[in-house]
């Protein structure tokens, strides 16, 4: 983190010798060149960040008026953006406790109802999935063989078993590892986050992760507006911009509030357990 405060500070110096007038800058193709990024990244282009947020703090960092002011922005502009009211929160992990999930695959049928309440809650692009279900032959888990793309309208089929795949919130997660920035780390609950306003989608992450549960935003995301989810967290399911790694957070924004998770109260047969280990 010292390094990116290096670089802003740098930058900062430059601009300011440069010209008196506020720019947009693109912070995430900046920094992708100072982390020496592949070619492939950056090819990518990044959503245009204003000035002030370019120089915000990593949320770590935030505190007291500051925060507020960082929240407030975000909340009007994504409410400009999408012409609902966007309401903002930030809750905090609860002392002493350690969220997980499990699954019970004898119970999974396969119906993706999952799937579809987790676009919904969390804001999803179209393009998006925190969660795939696998069509497998009973008895492998050769992951590769699985069929993500099966017809859900008639499961469950004789010789197959489903198998949802998401985030595992690991307990030593490899993808905090290999995060050039910190964007992402490992909340005291379990819950690994990510800050979508430090993430420089390099994508190091992605590689990392060994059940493909992070994802790369290619495009700015379209929520048609009866989807649109208008209570957002900033760490959780805030509409995410364009250029940044974003998954699954147990719907923080609900779990540490008490409520299970979408995928949870979505599925019919009970095959999804969650709580407090």
């Amino acid at each position: 983190m010292n390094l990116i405060k290096l670089l802003k500070s740098k930058l900062s110096e430059a601009v300011t010798r440069s010209t008196a007038k506020e720019p947009s800058v693109d912070r995430r193709d900046f920094l992708k060149g100072a982390v020496g990024a592949t070619a492939a990244v950056s090819s990518v282009s990044c959503s245009d960040l204003t000035w002030e947020s370019f120089f915000q703090k990593h949320y770590k960092e935030l505190v007291g008026q500051e925060k507020d002011r960082v929240f407030q922005r975000i909340e009007n502009d994504l409410s400009k953006k999408h012409g609902q009211k966007i309401r903002l929160d930030d809750p905090r992990p609860q002392k002493g406790v350690k969220f997980v999930y499990c699954l019970d695959l004898g119970k999974c049928n396969g119906n993706r109802l999952c799937v579809q309440a987790c676009a919904k809650e969390n804001n999803l692009d179209a393009s998006m999935a925190y969660i795939k279900v696998l069509e497998m032959d009973t008895g492998s888990m050769n992951l590769e063989k699985g069929d993500q793309y099966y017809d859900r309208e008639s499961v469950p089929k004789d010789g197959k078993f489903y198998l949802p795949v998401q985030c595992n919130q690991c307990d030593n997660p490899p993808c905090v590892k290999a995060c050039p920035v910190e964007a992402t780390w490992k909340e005291e609950d379990g819950i690994v986050v990510i800050d979508y306003d430090w993430c420089i989608g390099c994508r190091y992450c992605q590689v990392a992760c060994p059940y493909e549960a992070r994802h790369f935003n290619f495009k700015t995301p379209k929520i048609p507006a009866d989807r649109l989810n208008p209570n957002q967290s900033y760490l959780s399911n805030r509409i995410r911009p364009k250029g940044v790694m974003e998954k699954c957070t147990f719907c923080l924004h609900r779990s540490r509030k008490g409520d299970y998770p979408a995928c949870l109260e979505a599925c019919p047969t009970g095959a999804r357990k969650f709580g407090n280990i």
